[in-house]
């Protein structure tokens, strides 16, 4: 096997262009079989295989330096790097992450998770080696999925009056995670039809070279094409023409389910875990559907991520019009749904937690500001979300709480969940973000409000004495399981609260408490700083009540456990009762 002597770049070099096909070969393979197992980004990273092996035959990485967009198609790269035991031995398979990260290799430039930031990050690299006088080549690898985030445009803008090395791989196969949405991708389909000739060019419009390659599966080719453009005294456009989940009949039939999975069998492309019951995202697809028979003026929004709310692509096609994709582009989607919702339409725009960071100023400024009555369902918020440090999920409590005017909901279960939704998008009073519940569906079976409009009313679902305990949202079954446990030990029987509102302080319920209770603790399913219980703890400050914040510290935790995350914040039943307990003596 060639893979398994392929120590960096060095060794690429040394083979023929059979022994190369081989070698894509070989790699193809040892994806396929950890992905299978592990699970990971599958699509991605079959079809960019050859174009890695090219890159690394041609230039001269780590001198010459490969910034790799989102990175989640590094996978090949990091074979051809030194790391390819992590994908060849099972017991290493997680030695490596599944992003780029220069703490694992000198040829990784920058931890990336998010889209749309190669080029960017790529000028400032070529700009900071003109600055010292260096001549290594910068090249930025881009998916055409991710050219329709905004940062993609201003990068290309910049790049295209630089004058000077940066080499753009714009990696196109038809997709993004979903279908590709968008005006740009028409020229891109131009420019596969006409084999790059056609007159009108998105990238030479922004004054960069451009060379298309229609074969981007095929080494000949690309390795050419890259002998071509190195070391060139221009900004440049390599446009290489892939196939997603290439080598893999499911992938390639089925591009969309298989853009990342969970392990699955190699033999049919079935999941190796049938899904158990239902999700949140699939009950959301089916109440926006609903909702939409009955309000003609409700629209569904994504920002590249369709099946974050459900919505399948036979959803997407009963929806029609009604449901847009925005493309990988979040502050589009905010700004977009700002507008509906001004001119009297009902959006409401579901984002995964990690992602709506992206977004920040469109949501002050574009939408809150102008109090327009807009949707936000935010999903995969808190610690069971993705755990990548990347995509962490446990953020977005004080960037969205902190936002005058909006209003950000906490349900703690399914019955919870749609009478917020459903008054969330009934209101005309305000922005509201409703922070869907996080890990497997609870049902509850109780009947809850469906009016939402006396803003930071708590909802006290035990009355006790002596300690109250605020859960808010995914923790509530959480301070419901510690205030048995203190009953159980104490005697005492704690004061249970459903907060609700994550964007307020309930004057109202939280004065009261200081005549008959010592201590309050806050439970809360992101990071403490700016969080939910600071506000509590804030309220408090003048008083002699005991405030005891519980939620996770501010870090980008990589990878973790979370029962070992859980643990590590004093976040288990058993130590939230140790610790107030300790406090009552």
């Amino acid at each position: 096997m060639y893979i398994e002597k392929i120590h960096g770049p060095q060794d690429v070099k040394r083979l023929t262009v059979g022994e190369m096909e081989t070698l894509a070969a070989e790699i193809r393979k040892a994806l396929l079989e950890k992905l299978s197992a592990h699970g990971g980004h599958i699509g991605p990273n079959l079809g960019m295989v050859e174009a890695t092996v090219a890159l690394h035959y041609v230039f001269d990485s780590p001198h010459d330096r490969i910034v790799f967009d989102v990175s989640h198609q590094s996978y090949a790269h990091k074979m051809l790097t030194g790391r390819a035991e992590a994908f060849l031995d099972p017991a290493r398979y997680d030695e490596v992450s599944g992003y780029t990260n220069p703490a694992e290799s000198e040829h990784d430039c920058f931890t990336i998770g998010h889209t749309s930031t190669s080029v960017s990050l790529a000028c400032g690299l070529a700009k900071a080696r003109d600055l010292r006088g260096g001549h290594e080549n910068v090249i930025a690898v881009i998916g055409d999925g991710s050219l329709s985030g905004g940062e993609a445009f201003e990068g290309l803008s910049n790049a295209g009056e630089m004058g000077t090395n940066l080499i753009v791989v714009v990696n196109d196969n038809e997709m993004s995670i979903a279908e590709n949405h968008g005006g740009l991708y028409g020229n891109l389909r131009r420019l596969r039809e006409s084999g790059g000739r056609d007159a009108c060019n998105y990238f030479r419009a922004l004054g960069l070279d451009y060379l298309y390659v229609g074969q981007g599966n095929d080494l000949e080719a690309l390795i050419a094409a890259f002998r071509q453009v190195k070391d060139t005294p221009r900004p440049t456009v390599v446009h290489i023409h892939t196939q997603k989940g290439k080598g893999y009949v499911p992938a390639e039939r089925d591009r969309e389910r298989f853009h990342w999975g969970m392990p699955f069998n190699l033999a049919t492309g079935e999941p190796k875990v049938a899904p158990q019951g239902e999700d949140y995202s699939e009950l959301t697809g089916r109440f926006l559907l609903d909702a939409m028979r009955h309000d003609p003026r409700l629209v569904a929004i994504t920002s590249g991520t369709p099946a974050v709310m459900g919505f399948s692509p036979e959803r997407r096609r009963e929806a029609g019009a009604r449901f847009v994709d925005v493309g990988i582009a979040e502050e589009h989607a905010v700004a977009l749904s700002s507008g509906i919702a001004a001119g009297g339409g009902r959006p409401v725009w579901g984002v995964y937690s990690s992602f709506i960071q992206r977004t920040y100023d469109q949501l002050s400024q574009d939408l809150c500001i102008n109090n327009n009555p807009a949707v936000i369902a935010v999903f995969a918020g808190g610690v069971l979300g993705m755990n990548d440090e990347t995509h962490l999920g446990f953020f977005d409590i004080p960037l969205l709480a902190n936002i005058p005017n909006l209003v950000y909901l906490a349900p703690t279960c399914r019955e919870e969940y749609f009478a917020m939704l459903g008054w969330a998008i009934r209101q005309t009073d305000h922005p509201v973000a409703v922070r869907v519940p996080d890990g497997g569906v609870v049902t509850s079976g109780a009947t809850f409000e469906t009016e939402y409009g006396a803003l930071n009313r708590y909802l006290v679902t035990q009355r006790g004495s002596r300690v109250a305990i605020l859960g808010l949202g995914n923790f509530y079954g959480l301070g419901e399981a510690a205030a048995r446990r203190i009953e159980a030990a104490t005697g005492i029987r704690p004061t249970l609260v459903n907060p609700r509102y994550i964007t307020g302080v309930d004057e109202a319920l939280l004065e009261p408490l200081r005549t008959d209770h010592e201590v309050v603790v806050t439970l809360e399913d992101g990071v403490l700083d700016g969080g939910f219980g600071e506000k509590i703890a804030r309220w408090y400050g003048p008083t002699s009540m005991r405030v005891v914040c519980r939620g996770v510290r501010k870090e980008f935790a990589d990878r973790y456990d979370a029962r070992e995350l859980l643990r590590a914040n004093r976040l288990t039943e058993e130590q939230i009762a140790e610790d107030v307990m300790a406090l009552l003596r």
